[in-house]
């Protein structure tokens, strides 16, 4: 506890800047998802009314479910153009200016969503989801890679896993603020879409008050004072020799301290089985079928015998499962170490998936059947917060370095909003060919994901940038033989720091 509280009071601005980049960074997507959800049948009838009022004829069936969908998945659209965009802004103007940026853009989005219903025009909300998108496509990678760089070894963990955490929470408001109510009536819904863009307002005000990355201050700008005094303002007074030490020994290693691009880490073979583990951990997160058990809960709900009324508080308490396993993740990252969360989890997610496909079948057999596949979902919701979801952010930042790790998560953005786009758009048809033996095929692909990390991914617990990129310079190099350090030479990126 005496631990605990001298870290809090010593690290205190390093925490106050966790929470002004979480508030206008992974919020803003989690509260979209949800407040999306809650508002959608009160904009359907405003299309409706519209439509009507200017064509003086209702809308065909067909016609609102494109324009729906196209509501919906604008949203992905922009966030895959912001993650697209966002190695190459941040490699000019650092992650405080990009994100001081990007808080501008959910601020139009609200006067955008907010005013369309005054307006008449349910074009405004396309524009607005598209730019909310574009937001936090862009705050994902600005976000993440502001973390991985504030923090000091011993917090990095708990540090990169309050994205997630963020995340869970914008989503969590989201639900609480569209219940009925609250926000979720048909004259008020205009203001839950708005109100992410106050958050963001708030992060404008307050983030110019804390400093740059110090890597960025030393590595990209050579600027040695200006790093000293990020450190003591982040990390208080003490001795930080230590940390800009390692920082110029990962500088030393490159022969140009210029940012790779996406294209040229795809190409650089340093970097190769860092690469593998990213797509794989990308694709397992996407295809363990979490998102598929959010859109498959409402049915699963209802089947149990709750009426419409009652299943926004259930999607709520799933929601508050949610919180409260991811703040466990935080706190268990450093304690057990990255490798094990997320073995422990896809372990326990598979054999829940199993268990709700025997539940899903036997519906009919017996009254307490659908509580049991309710609360297998609840299980499964937990299983995944509190181990691949917290897990796969802090890795993905962990094993790239100062010089690959924006040109990484350009590439960990779009593959995420890609696979979202898809799972999305192309799941609604798989329940229809499969019903609830669906998720024997998100069994699967969690099984081949597990393996494939059981075998390749190393723990970087406690490790130092060097000692894990020597780790992977044996999985990079192995084919080279008795001139893999040779080839480690040649290809500085992955040299001691």
């Amino acid at each position: 506890m005496t631990t605990l509280l001298s870290d809090l009071v010593q690290y205190r601005v390093l925490f106050q800047l966790i929470f002004v980049l979480g508030i206008g960074g992974a919020f803003q997507h989690g509260f979209q998802i949800s407040a999306i959800n809650s508002a959608s049948p009160f904009i359907k009838l405003f299309i409706n009314q519209t439509w009507q009022n200017r064509y003086s004829t209702p809308i065909d069936g067909e016609t609102l479910t494109l324009l729906w969908s196209s509501l919906v998945s604008v949203y992905s659209i922009g966030g895959l153009l912001g993650s697209l965009a966002a190695g190459h802004l941040i490699a000019l103007y650092g992650k405080k200016n990009c994100q001081l940026w990007n808080s501008l853009i959910p601020v139009g989005a609200a006067l955008l969503t907010g005013l369309s219903k005054v307006a008449g025009s349910f074009e405004m909300i396309l524009a607005g989801r598209f730019f909310y998108g574009v937001n936090a496509g862009l705050g994902f990678s600005v976000h993440a890679l502001y973390l991985g760089e504030v923090a000091p070894k011993k917090l990095r963990g708990f540090t990169n896993s309050t994205g997630p955490i963020f995340s869970i929470m914008g989503k969590l408001l989201g639900q609480i603020v569209g219940l009925r109510e609250m926000l979720g009536t048909e004259c008020l819904w205009p203001f839950l879409l708005a109100l992410s863009g106050v958050t963001s307002l708030v992060q404008l005000l307050l983030l110019p008050f804390f400093p740059e990355t110090p890597s960025y201050l030393l590595m990209q700008k050579g600027n040695l004072e200006d790093c000293r005094k990020a450190m003591k303002q982040l990390w208080g007074e003490g001795d930080h020799q230590s940390e800009i030490d390692d920082m110029m020994r990962e500088q030393a290693a490159r022969s140009k301290t210029t940012i790779l691009t996406p294209l040229e880490l795809l190409r650089e073979k340093s970097l190769r089985w860092q690469l593998y583990i990213l797509v794989v951990l990308v694709s397992s997160m996407q295809l363990s079928g979490f998102n598929a058990i959010y859109f498959y809960s409402y049915d699963i709900f209802q089947a149990a015998g709750f009426s419409l009324d009652d299943i926004p508080y259930l999607t709520l308490g799933a929601g508050i499962c949610e919180a409260i396993s991811i703040m466990l993740c935080s706190l268990l990252v450093e304690r057990y170490g990255r490798k094990l969360l997320l073995l422990t989890g896809y372990g326990l997610m598979a054999f829940v998936l199993g268990l709700l496909t025997v539940t899903l079948s036997l519906q009919v057999w017996s009254h307490w059947m659908p509580y049991a596949s309710i609360a297998l979902v609840f299980l499964f919701i937990i299983f995944f917060a509190t181990g691949p979801l917290g897990a796969t952010a802090v890795i993905s930042i962990e094993i790239f370095n100062q010089f690959s790790r924006a040109a990484a998560f350009v590439i960990f953005g779009s593959l995420n909003w890609v696979g979202l786009y898809l799972i999305t758009l192309a799941f609604p048809f798989v329940v229809t060919i499969l019903g609830h033996f669906c998720f024997l095929v998100f069994l699967g692909c969690i099984v081949i994901g597990w393996i494939f990390i059981y075998f390749f991914l190393m723990e970087t617990r406690g490790k130092s940038i060097a000692e894990i990129m020597e780790e992977f310079n044996k999985l990079n190099f192995r084919t080279k033989g008795m001139q893999a350090s040779k080839e480690i030479q040649e290809h500085p990126v992955c040299t001691r720091l």
